[in-house]
Order: C-alpha cells, then sequence, then structure tokens
C-alpha cells in the first residue's frame, strides 16, 4: 500500500486502530436502527412502496399526474433549550408540525417525511426520543415517515449536541389555495400559536438564560405557567386538521405560516403587488411570555413582531362573507380563530395598525 510506514500488518506501532476507535461504535448504531424500525413501521401509509432499510424510500400518489410539494426545515436553536432541558421527546413534533403547516400554505398535505439527525455521539435514547416525536407527529398528521438518516461524527459537534433536519413531500389537495386569487376587502383569519413554535429563539435564549440568568427549571417570569423549560418546549402546533375542512369547501384563499419573519415577514409572502394587508394588532392579546420577552427586550412593536409570533401562528385568507362560517368551524373544533384584519388597495406591504 503506498505511503505504508507501519510494520507488517500496515497497522504502524500503535496496533489495531478501528472505528470504534474514532468514536464510531458501528454495533451500537445497528442496534439503534433495528429499535427505530418499529417507530418507522408505525406511520406506514397506503402510499408506502418500500421497507425500511432500503437505500431509499419509495411511495406513489394517489393519483396518476398528480401535483407534489416538497419542502425541508430544521428546528433551530430551540434544541439548545432540549439540550439544556434533558428532553428531546417534543423537537421532533416540532419539525414535521412545521414543515406540514409550510405545506399546508401551498395548498398540500403531507405524504411522505424523512429526517436527518447528525450527533457527535451517538447516544440511543437520546435519538430514540428524537425519532418518537417524528414518528408521533406524522401518526398524528396522517403521513409516512418513509425514512433518513443518523450520522455519527465524532469531533463535529459538542457532546450531548445534534442537529435535525426535515424533508416532507406532499400532494396538493387545495389547489385554489396555490392560485391565491385575492381582492381588497378580504379578511385575515387568525389562528393562535402554542408558544414561540420554532422561531425567535436566539433572541429569547439571551434573554432568558444570559441577560436574567434564568434555568430551564424556573418559573417563566411573569404571568406565563411553567417553567423556563415548558414554555420553550411546547410543541409548534399543526393546523392541518383544524384548517382542512375550511379549505376543502373553498373557503381558504391563502394561507401564512407565521414562522421567521413573524407576521410581516410571511404574511407579505402571499400578497400580490397591489394590494396590502392591514393587521390590528389591537384584536388580540399576546400570550404572557411574549407580553414579557417584549417588555425585558425594549424592542420596538415593529420589531418585536418581526422577531416572534405574538401569538399567532397561521393566517388565512377569506372572502369577507365567509370570514364568520371559516371562525365558526375553526371554533367548533376548539382551534381558536378571530378575524384580525383585512387586505386594502396597496403595494404588496403588510402594515401593522395598533398598539405601539
Amino acid at each position: 500500500m503506498t505511503g505504508d510506514t507501519g510494520g507488517e500488518d500496515g497497522r504502524g506501532d500503535g496496533g489495531a486502530y478501528t472505528y470504534e476507535d474514532a468514536g464510531v461504535d458501528l454495533d451500537a448504531a445497528e442496534a439503534l436502527k433495528e429499535r427505530l424500525g418499529s417507530l418507522v413501521a408505525s406511520t406506514r401509509t397506503e402510499a408506502v412502496r418500500a421497507e425500511f432499510g432500503s437505500f431509499g424510500g419509495r411511495f406513489r400518489t394517489s393519483e396518476p399526474g398528480a401535483e407534489l410539494v416538497a419542502s425541508a426545515d430544521g428546528v433551530g436553536t430551540k434544541l439548545k433549550v432540549a439540550f439544556r432541558a434533558g428532553r428531546h421527546d417534543t423537537v421532533g413534533q416540532d419539525l414535521v408540525n412545521h414543515c406540514v403547516n409550510d405545506l399546508l400554505a401551498e395548498g398540500a398535505v403531507p405524504l411522505v417525511f424523512l429526517d436527518y439527525v447528525a450527533t457527535g455521539e451517538l447516544e440511543d435514547e437520546t435519538v430514540h426520543d428524537v425519532v418518537a416525536g417524528i414518528a408521533r407527529a406524522c401518526r398524528e398528521n396522517g403521513c409516512a415517515l418513509l425514512g433518513g438518516e443518523t450520522a455519527e461524527m465524532p469531533g463535529f459537534y459538542p457532546g450531548g449536541e445534534y442537529d435535525l433536519v426535515g424533508f416532507v413531500v406532499g400532494e396538493v389537495a387545495f389547489p385554489e389555495i396555490g392560485t391565491r386569487d385575492l381582492r381588497a376587502g378580504d379578511r385575515l383569519v387568525a389562528l393562535p400559536s402554542s408558544g414561540l413554535h420554532t422561531n425567535g429563539y436566539s433572541f429569547a435564549r439571551g434573554l432568558l438564560f444570559e441577560r436574567a440568568g434564568l434555568s430551564v427549571d424556573d418559573p417563566f417570569p411573569g404571568e406565563a405557567a411553567g417553567t423556563v423549560g415548558e414554555v420553550l418546549l411546547r410543541v409548534h402546533r399543526s393546523y392541518l386538521d383544524d384548517l382542512a375542512p375550511s379549505c376543502r369547501a373553498g373557503r381558504i384563499r391563502a394561507l401564512a405560516h407565521v414562522t421567521g419573519g413573524g407576521i410581516p415577514g410571511n404574511l407579505g409572502r402571499v400578497l400580490p403587488d397591489s394590494l396590502d394587508a392591514v393587521v390590528d394588532v389591537d384584536s388580540w392579546e399576546p400570550p404572557a411570555e411574549f407580553r414579557w420577552l417584549w417588555d425585558e427586550s425594549g424592542a420596538p412593536r415593529d420589531e418585536i413582531y418581526r422577531t416572534l409570533n405574538m401569538g399567532v401562528g397561521m393566517i388565512a385568507v377569506v372572502r369577507e362573507d365567509e370570514a364568520p362560517a371559516v371562525v365558526d368551524a375553526l371554533e367548533e373544533r376548539g382551534a381558536g380563530a378571530f378575524v384580525c384584519g383585512r387586505l386594502a388597495e396597496g403595494d404588496g406591504s403588510v402594515r401593522l395598525a395598533g398598539r405601539d
């Protein structure tokens, strides 16, 4: 072997050097793979056409020629809170629900999901908890966990940390949402968030952990119920089941999933150049955790609404005369909903009206 300066067996004077010596335990990885197989199997749907462990996941659409939508996302620095709390069973749900909401905003429902978990050292229970959360959310959203990748990369990630990414493929079920047939006078119907969802965590961690010196086990300051860890790790809500009836009825003209960039950064993505969205921020009271973060930061109104979702996770654009029916349908499901604004002639801007 060219460049071999070792002894007879090519191992050098230090003896055998294996992958395990480098920090990768192949036997442990194989055992974990077998455990994860049952989680993957629990999400299987009729669309799946391959067995777990294949080189790729094979699936079918419901109809020939059906239009597909794909999306990818991560959980971001919310993972840092999971590391501090030692709780890993919720971030997988966050990942799936975030991706499913993005599909829904394009008029699509999920078919299959794939995950990527990368860590410095494979910790069986941690990875199992993460994937268990992914599988739970896949079952709740009616999509199959088709497969994924668990990468062990010693020296790349700090001990006890990992990264998490998800990929989803869905099928267009509500094509009218994709056309975004919007007009002046349309109403904005807001659906509450379950917390910070998966955005603004660098901002929140800086205020809570660095400036306020709190731990994940301390009570969340202000009037929010729960510890810092409990409040920050609330699961990113999926809106698929709640919105599907109104989508099937053709009452939803567009959907904006409120993630990074807040309401202004996401509602603007569905607007034509000829219309503005006027959001009445006095139409709801931000939950206690948002009020404390705003007060503690001293950020201007427009900045805080670009940083956090401020208690609104999804906004539906509906015709003025259909808004009451959409709100009623959501309230009947216990989803909570309210009209938070309207569309007006303009240039594609999002205008916040109300409290300073």
